[in-house]
């Protein structure tokens, strides 16, 4: 007499379980991370495209508003558009400026992103943690930017 074995055995199906389990331990917090840095990149990009609007202002001596050069509230930062994220010096020199959270990362909420402009015309991308230290990873940091 032959018995032939058409299935699993519970043992097996278990260490497959098991071994699905610890994966997802795994993969979870590292999905996460990316989540955040994606995000933080977003914002460094979205915020990036109006330095063009700026130097624009700049040179023709025009005020620098949200409306004047284009600006739209993303849904990861927080503010207003009565809020200017502008502003300029007479000198020519400013600041670009954000803050995250709407439906950003809770690790990356309160994070301020800042593109400074000097009076030369360069910019530099700054990011100021302090609002949420603990959360905070340096995998975060986007190239081109300094804590």
């Amino acid at each position: 007499m032959t018995r032939s074995s058409n299935g699993f055995t519970l043992i097996e199906v278990m260490i497959v379980v098991a071994i699905l389990g610890i994966l997802a331990a795994m993969a979870i917090p590292l999905y996460q991370g990316y989540v955040a840095k994606s995000q933080v990149s977003r914002a460094v990009g979205e915020l990036g495209q109006y330095r063009t609007s700026i130097e624009g202002a700049v040179g023709s001596n025009k005020p620098v508003t949200n409306e004047a050069i284009g600006y739209i509230l993303s849904n990861i930062t927080t503010g207003d558009l009565a809020t200017d994220i502008a502003t300029v010096n007479p000198d020519g020199s400013g600041q670009l400026q954000v803050t995250l959270g709407g439906n950003a990362h809770p690790n990356v909420t309160g994070v301020l992103i800042t593109f400074e402009r000097s009076d030369q015309g360069r910019w530099q991308c700054v990011i100021d943690n302090s609002a949420n230290p603990a959360g905070w990873s340096d995998m975060y940091l986007p190239s081109g930017c300094r804590l």
